[in-house]
């Protein structure tokens, strides 16, 4: 390693820094007790951080730990033990083991309620401290503590600096380590992370125990310095200042209790000189760095210097092989004949909602299972059953010859069960390589190893970039999750699942959102793990599941109506009937919209002199420094329907952000019904009459249909009867809270509220991901008449299912326009569409033979 390299480790920096202060205060004629106690604190508060910043838990009352061990090496030195290492060793262990019994308790609760333990803790210990005198000495605490080995200040400061940086450097390797990556990812998503195997509770509790024997040790430093100790560390008063210097300092950098530590205790030292109210200075700095710079004062530096981002870890990945190894799914050890997972009486019930009623099924190995069902069947409560997210209300489920129906989920994936989740579920934080390297390290016997740098693990590296290369994403493997598109993350999705080296893999619609050509190589990489493995697949591209498919089981209204072969389930009239929708060998949207097609033609004539209501003039937009648009023109008459097709990543979606204010513009300019509305805000330009309905519906969970409609409503928009009229089923679930609603149902909802305040354009992005035919031709429905109250843009990745509704149509490559056109004039041209979308249409002949073969 290099000087330059050295200089720019954060141990380095931490000792060169503390180097600095002890000289500065000593030659302005600082005691140097000063610069000790800051070197206490910011070891004090990396084991805060090793909470708030890694593992994602937030503890008021840490301050437990700090003052409890003073007091242990206090008692220690003054009446048991007299040298100061050995009183310092025991204040460890002691502390660990309270914070073990104290985790225990408290990490069953999350979030505000942990948070507020911890400081019921502290309080609780302040309270026997104040009151225990014979022990504690009460209000005047224990003093005079001896200090034999360190009878000088500037013996015990060198002392302390040496043993701070020393666990410090202790830390970055921690968190480097399997362990501290598990803990990264399970600040990110903890229920992804159990569903890799990771225990979460476990991995909580350990680092909650690492964090109190950190913070003992400074709390017992803190005793060596004052050669005391006193109640007032574990005052409520106190509680925080741990915390407050870490996010003074930058929660999300390592070196963030550093600089909090300098600034908190210099500024408390020379305000306090000033006035005995300091707090009414110090305050408003608080202030202003939450308003300003919330990622504190390294954050604030970084922002200046233009390199915003946060150094919890290094921003490397190991370095890319010059050949990767292919990905080859190892075949499981299994008797073919013989069911992997057999499930009985399997039922779920919410009060008086069944989405599962009596399921029996059985899933053998190397055979790809497909479950289909319309929205609203039951099918991803049936996966959360089967993986321990939820509890069943009455049958079993057997996985490999035992009864895992209350076994925990990580326990269940340790067993072999896999699975990915119907919502995008990755760790968000995390560099797309480190996604599919902790799920990787799950799989491994060191999965939760806590020294060796998890970088340098030479085959979990090989296996994580053969799992990147197998669904494209090897190139994109030092980007940051949040930077891929929807396509990407479903890719890396994949990879997540693929990784735990599963005996049966849940797949929960892993081709949602993706473009044609990676849904081919994805449907083929299924279709090869279910050579090797067992694989249950919940799938709405019907065509696919029955072309790929051993078998296939349909769920509806939660109860199981058939099962067998493709052929077989593809003629049962229940199926026809419940999921397809019509008769066999029609398609229903094509006919429904081929009996649209005049009525939409008439319209598109009707307006001889069509005028501009969106224009979008050179737009360049994207996402933290990343141009996603490169140069949009784009424009939306009044009374028209346009469609905004593309493959994956292209910039869809970012046109409507664009649109809407949400994303930021660098070049170009945009205008709604005669107002420049570049550059506004997303509430004004709402309220001029462009609405927006994102993909994912975005609802509020806990409120009901009816409430999530009138919290949207406005003067001059529609009523709630009135969106009751455009969609019926709705009229039907008005009661029902949203996080009980299907998918097309949450469509529905998402669309109605958009009305619900005056529009004259809606921009719909992607409105019938995720759904079965039946509903598609609900919201088809609702789509056309729409019209009539306003002018539409719809983005959507199956161009089959927008062109026949539309009037024009835009097809974006790379950021850019590469086709603007009639919808009408694309549709026919099946040339450009497999150029410029990769769509590959079937022939049906050569797709019935596969489903029949």
């Amino acid at each position: 390693m290099n000087l330059a390299n050295l200089t720019r480790h954060p141990v380095a920096v931490l000792t060169i820094s503390l180097i600095v202060v002890s000289l500065a205060l000593t030659a302005s004629g600082t005691p140097l007790e000063r610069a000790t106690q800051i070197a206490i604190y910011t070891l004090y508060g990396m084991g805060v951080n090793l909470l708030v910043a890694y593992t994602g838990l937030v503890p008021f009352g840490a301050s437990v730990f700090f003052g409890t061990s003073t007091y242990l090496v206090a008692v220690s030195l003054l009446r048991f033990i007299g040298n100061e290492m050995l009183a310092l060793a025991a204040s460890v262990i002691l502390t660990a083991a309270m914070a073990a019994l104290i985790g225990a308790v408290v990490l069953r609760r999350r979030g505000l309620y942990f948070s507020l333990l911890t400081l019921a803790c502290s309080q609780i210990a302040f309270e026997i401290a104040f009151k225990w005198t014979d022990v504690t000495g009460g209000e005047n605490g224990l003093q005079n503590v001896p200090r034999p080995t360190f009878s000088t200040t500037a013996g015990f400061h060198v002392f302390a600096c040496l043993t701070v940086i020393a666990v410090a450097w202790a830390l970055w390797r921690l968190v480097h380590a399997p362990f501290g990556r598990a803990l990264q990812a399970l600040r990110d998503n903890e229920q992804r992370a159990a569903s890799l195997g990771y225990d979460t509770y476990r991995l909580k509790l350990q680092a909650f125990v690492i964090s109190a024997a950190v913070i003992g040790y400074a709390g017992g430093l803190l005793c060596l310095m004052l050669q005391g100790a006193y109640a007032n560390n574990l005052s409520w008063e106190h509680a925080g200042d741990s915390l407050l210097m870490t996010v003074l300092g930058g929660v999300h950098q390592f070196l963030g209790p550093l600089w909090g530590a300098i600034a908190f205790i210099l500024l408390e030292d020379k305000l306090s000189s000033l006035t005995e109210h300091w707090w009414l200075i110090f305050a408003p700095i608080i202030i202003a760095f939450a308003f300003f710079s919330p990622e504190g004062i390294q954050g604030l530096v970084q922002r200046l210097l233009r390199r915003p981002r946060w150094t919890l870890v290094r921003d490397t990945i190991p370095t890319r092989p010059e050949i990767i190894a292919p990905y080859r799914a190892s075949r499981v050890d299994a008797d073919p004949a013989r069911p992997v997972l057999s499930v009985r009486g399997l039922s779920k019930r919410f009060g008086s909602l069944v989405t599962a009623e009596q399921i029996d099924l059985d899933v053998f190995p190397f055979r790809l299972h497909s479950f289909i069902g319309p929205n609203g069947a039951g099918k991803t409560t049936f996966f959360n059953m089967l993986t321990g997210v939820l509890s069943p209300s009455a049958g079993a489920i057997v996985f490999d010859g035992r009864d895992v129906t209350k076994l925990p989920m990580f326990r269940r994936v340790r067993l072999g069960l896999s699975r990915s989740f119907q919502i995008l579920s990755v760790f968000r934080n995390l560099t797309v390589f480190e996604n599919v390297r902790v799920a990787v390290q799950a799989a491994q016997r060191e999965r939760l190893g806590l020294w060796r740098d998890a970088h340098e693990l030479d085959k979990q590296n090989a296996r994580t970039w053969s799992l990147l290369a197998a669904v494209g994403l090897a190139d994109r493997a030092a980007h940051g999750c949040e930077s891929l598109s929807h396509g990407e993350q479903r890719l890396l999705e994949i990879a997540l699942s693929l990784a735990t080296d599963a005996r049966l893999l849940l797949l929960d619609e892993p081709l949602a959102g993706l473009a044609e050509a990676d849904r081919a190589r994805v449907a083929h990489i299924i279709r090869e793990l279910a050579n090797h493995h067992a694989v249950l697949l919940i799938e709405h591209d019907i065509d696919r599941v029955l072309t790929i498919s051993d078998r296939v089981s349909v769920l509806h209204r939660g109860r199981l109506i058939a099962d067998g072969s493709p052929a077989e389930v593809a003629r049962h009239p229940e199926v026809i009937e419940a999921y397809m929708g019509h008769a066999k060998g029609q398609r229903p949207v094509d006919a429904r919209l081929a009996a649209r097609g005049g009525a939409v033609a008439q319209v598109a004539d009707a307006t001889a002199t069509p005028r501009a209501l969106l224009r979008l003039e050179g737009v360049k937009a994207g996402y933290a420094g990343n141009t996603i648009l490169d140069g949009i023109d784009l424009t939306l008459n009044e009374g028209e329907v346009i469609a905004i097709l593309g493959r994956n990543g292209v910039g869809k979606t970012t046109t409507l952000r664009a649109a809407t204010g949400v994303a930021q513009l660098t070049a170009g300019r945009i205008t709604f019904a005669g107002h420049d509305i570049t550059g506004r805000p997303a509430h004004v330009i709402n309220r001029l009459g462009l609405a927006m309905v994102p993909e994912g519906r975005r609802l509020f969970p806990n409120l009901t249909v009816s409430e999530n409609l009138r919290l949207a409503a406005r003067k001059g928009g529609a009523s709630v009867d009135e969106m009751f009229a455009l969609f019926p089923r709705l009229a039907t679930r008005r009661d029902a809270r949203a996080e009980h609603l299907s998918g097309g149902e949450r469509q529905m909802v998402a669309i109605a509220r958009a009305l619900m305040a005056p529009a004259r354009a809606i921009l719909l992005d992607e409105p019938f991901e995720g759904l079965a035919p039946a509903v598609v031709q609900e919201v088809l429905d609702a789509v056309v008449k729409l019209r009539e109250r306003a002018s539409i843009v719809i983005v959507e990745h199956q161009a089959d299912m927008v062109l026949p509704i539309a009037d024009r149509a835009y097809v974006l490559v790379n950021g850019r326009v590469a086709y603007e056109g009639s919808a009408s004039a694309l549709e026919q041209d099946a040339l450009t569409q497999a150029k410029l979308l990769g769509i590959m249409h079937d022939d049906a002949g050569t797709t019935q033979e596969m489903k029949t073969a």
